[in-house]
């Protein structure tokens, strides 16, 4: 009798360990959890969840607004920027036999789109002239030199350099 009561005794002593154990490791995720509270609702000290959960809210509400300002921003730039000069092309050449120097240009101003505007500037030794030709999707109504063709060329090359 001594070996079965030794057995429940060994038997209830393991199960009290595991009952402490337990008990311990419940007492410590409480603690966890109430800190996480505290955070969360750490507003004011006796506040209710009802008062903590309002002003979850209230600035979740803010947030939201916020963000919707900022893409509302973030459209207008993305539109506004649509129309800029994205892409430059230079060419410099020399346009008459009697000058020296490549004192000529064609210079090529796109958006991303490729609408601009290509103005050249031939340089001579009386008189300098400068032309203005439109261009929409990399075509221009105008007959283009091959300097301007070259530089329109340049222009759209530093669009698709980029993409």
């Amino acid at each position: 009798m001594d070996i079965a009561l030794l057995i429940w005794a060994v038997a209830l002593t393991i199960l009290v360990v595991v009952g402490i154990v337990w008990v311990l490791d419940l007492q410590a995720r409480l603690r966890r959890l109430q800190h996480r509270y505290e955070n969360i609702f750490a507003a004011e000290e006796d506040a209710s969840l009802v008062t903590a959960l309002e002003n979850l809210a209230s600035r979740l509400s803010e947030t939201t607004a916020r963000t919707e300002r900022l893409v509302a921003h973030s459209q207008q730039i993305d539109a506004t920027l649509a129309h800029a000069v994205q892409s430059v092309g230079l060419v410099r050449f020399r346009a008459f036999q009697d000058t020296g120097g490549d004192q000529s240009f064609a210079l090529a101003l796109a958006d991303g789109e490729g609408n601009g505007v290509v103005i050249s500037a031939l340089y001579g030794r009386g008189a300098t002239r400068i032309y203005a030709k439109p261009v929409q999707g990399w075509l221009s109504p105008r007959t283009l030199s091959e300097e301007e063709k070259q530089a329109l060329a340049e222009a759209r090359q530093a669009i698709v350099g980029h993409d």
